[in-house]
């Protein structure tokens, strides 16, 4: 009964990890240069990284603010995605690839 138990909470665990392990997540560290309830900037050197946030899933998000610093981490998320033709690719129409005066 107790190896049933700890197997079923295992396979919960592992399903847990797999649907978790969607996009690849990064850190970066700095300070906090602007705040708002809902986007925070950072400054890590000479570059600076603005972030969307939710405030009901940031820890501390009340303690942002300008000069502290804070650890960010992210994922990166598109919000469009558009397919460019292939490199040198002609999209002929029929009316242009016809030569004037031919017969179709």
């Amino acid at each position: 009964m107790k190896r049933t138990f700890l197997l079923a909470v295992f396979s919960l665990a592992l399903s847990g990890a797999v649907f978790a392990a969607g996009a690849k997540t990064y850190q970066i560290t700095g300070t906090v240069v602007a705040a708002t309830g809902s986007m925070v900037t950072v400054q890590k050197g000479t570059e600076r990284f603005e972030f969307d946030i939710d405030p009901a899933t940031t820890k501390g998000s009340a303690q942002i603010k300008v000069g502290s610093p804070v650890t960010v981490t992210y994922v990166m998320s598109a919000t469009k995605v558009e397919a460019a033709g292939a490199p040198g690719a002609k999209i002929e129409t029929p009316e242009a690839s016809a030569s004037p005066g031919s017969s179709r």
